[in-house]
């Protein structure tokens, strides 16, 4: 290929010195055809094929690779062919003899030309785009998989994250109650992916059929919900890269926290530590634009979202209620009974009709089992051989004053001690531990060991009264006989003495 300085003589001597094409042939040794693209180009326009190169082997093959090609398309991203699959199935199954760059070639030139383009999008005031993420955590010194929820507000670029133990409804409505409340405000509408946390169904022209939990989440903090295209991850391209953004930048190295709130402060100071960042691209900081972005939004309602699911359930014959797998204990009253099952990401509350009747610590183990030792005190009192194995009972951290109180009252009073044990242990369903306590270290320090002696004693403590104990009730308590000392009893246990 002739350089640009030939080019650059070539037209200065035909051009200005006037020397003729046939001429500057013969003083450059080109063909005279040469110097007329010279003189039409003012650099190398470089090599133009005319018709596409000629592939004897492989041409007869190139509709059966863009069947193959067409076909992935509907195929899971990890499960498409690739160019050495395809070139193994043109050998084995169609007789190709070529060799396989060849094969490469075209599928990539192929891939590349029906790869999807884009349109750049100006990002107005007042929206937000939210999605999962999914990254490693040491929390209590346990490493796991945390879930995080991610708010980015594409005109400002602000973020918000907050990090649940499993990506699930109750985590999806609370991660946006956080997200307004980090935020002040609500944005005017929000972008979706079709996750199932959101939508049951899509049906017929885009229409998205909502969950009842998400269907209440816009109807109470009055936003718009916008959803991408099913598989266009691109369509919320600005929470994509914002996930991106924080595995990078948040949770690198692995971060260590004593709980998962602390983990949660943390990510909160990196959102907060990023407002201070200029992006390419804009003469602003990400603050001085959220502040664009925070004008376009609405005040929050008076009271936060119910971030919770629902759902109908029954109480067992052992006093459980599953939900999610893990069964939760409620009260000897309520067995048999049709509760609602409130599912918090942290707790899990369970009632009947209007009444709270228990709460628990959420748990996300399989199979777990989460009970209230005073669930089953009522039922213990009248199937009193079931107490020492009672599993709801095994774990339960009460001072060691019980234990001491349970031994002294069934040496006394044998099986019938176990029920009285019992008795003084459904104190606590009413009392607090520190007052129950406080009864039972008075009764075994003044020697009444039993159910009524120690509810007297709680209730002269609650009631800020001195105990007045009267020994007759008890029968079954040791007695001493206190008599009025006689003088001739004394003179004559003198006599004895001097004899």
């Amino acid at each position: 290929m002739k350089g640009v300085e030939l080019y650059a003589q070539v037209g200065f001597a035909v051009q200005i010195e006037g020397v003729s094409r046939r001429e500057a042939a013969r003083r450059y040794g080109i063909d005279p055809r040469t110097v007329a693209k010279m003189l039409a180009f003012s650099v190398p326009p470089g090599y133009r094929r005319r018709r596409p190169p000629a592939r004897p082997k492989l041409d007869r093959f190139t509709g059966i690779i863009d069947e193959i090609l067409v076909a992935d398309e509907g195929r899971p991203r990890k499960q498409r062919h690739t160019s050495k699959r395809i070139f193994e199935r043109l050998r084995d199954e169609h007789g190709y003899v070529g060799g396989i760059t060849i094969v490469k070639d075209y599928v990539l030139a192929r891939r590349l030309r029906h790869r999807e383009v884009f349109v750049p999008l100006r990002h107005d005031p007042g929206h937000a785009q939210v999605d999962f993420g999914e990254a490693l955590a040491e929390i209590a010194g346990v490493e796991r998989k945390i879930h995080f929820f991610a708010m980015d507000l594409p005109h400002s670029d602000a973020c918000f994250v907050q990090a649940y133990p499993a990506e699930t409804a109750e985590a999806f409505c609370d991660g946006h109650n956080a997200a307004f409340e980090f935020f002040g405000k609500v944005p005017r509408s929000i972008l979706y992916d079709n996750t199932k946390l959101a939508v049951a169904r899509i049906l017929g022209e885009g229409v998205r059929q909502r969950t009842r939990v998400f269907s209440e989440l816009p109807s109470h903090y009055v936003f718009a919900d916008r959803f991408g295209r099913p598989g266009k991850g691109n369509d919320k391209g600005k929470v994509e890269g914002l996930i991106g953004w924080i595995r990078r930048n948040l949770l690198v190295p692995v971060p260590r926290a004593v709980t998962l709130t602390a983990l949660n402060e943390q990510l909160l100071e990196g959102c907060r530590g990023r407002l201070g960042d200029r992006l390419r691209g804009h003469d602003a900081t990400i603050g001085e634009r959220l502040v664009r972005d925070l004008e376009a939004f609405h005040g929050l309602p008076p009271a936060p979202y119910d971030a919770c699911e629902k759902k109908a359930g029954r109480v067992s014959s052992q006093l459980l209620v599953r939900y999610r797998g893990t069964d939760y204990s409620v009260p000897t009253a309520y067995g048999h009974c049709e509760v609602l099952i409130r599912g918090y990401v942290d707790e899990v509350v369970i009632c009947c009709g209007a009444e709270v009747i228990a709460r628990h610590p959420r748990s996300y183990e399989r199979e777990d089992f989460v009970f209230d030792p005073l669930h089953y005190l009522a039922v213990l009192e009248r199937k009193i051989g079931a107490l020492d194995q009672a599993a709801p009972l095994v774990g339960w951290d009460l001072p060691e004053e019980f234990a001491t109180l349970r031994r002294l009252i069934e040496a006394r009073m044998a099986k019938r001690g176990k029920r009285e044990f019992v008795q003084i242990l459904r104190l606590l369903e009413v009392f607090r531990l520190e007052d129950v306590l406080a009864g039972v270290r008075e009764a075994i320090a003044r020697g009444v060991i039993g159910f009524d002696a120690v509810k007297h004693l709680v209730l002269c403590r609650v009631e800020r009264r001195p105990p007045r104990l009267d020994l007759t009730v008890y029968p079954y308590l040791p007695r001493a006989a206190v008599a009025m000392t006689s003088t001739k009893a004394y003179l004559d246990l003198l006599a004895g003495a001097s004899s």
